[in-house]
């Protein structure tokens, strides 16, 4: 049963899903246990939000770098 759990939320973690959702979902009564849980699986996490506020910035709706 606990392996189930981790796949799930690690798997709406990578989906983008809200760390709170994930929260909610599992049962935790902080936001704080989810994040220290499950933050290696958001290692890209500070380069997306660098592109989407780089994106913003320049007035891009398309945040790829390519």
């Amino acid at each position: 049963f606990h392996d189930l759990r981790h796949t799930h939320a690690t798997i709406l973690l990578k989906r983008g899903v809200h760390p709170k959702i994930v929260q909610e979902r599992l049962g935790h009564s902080s936001i704080q246990i989810t994040l220290d849980t499950y933050s290696h699986v958001l290692p890209g996490l500070q380069e997306a939000a660098l592109l989407t506020l780089g994106g913003s910035i320049l007035g891009k709706n398309d945040t790829s770098t390519d």
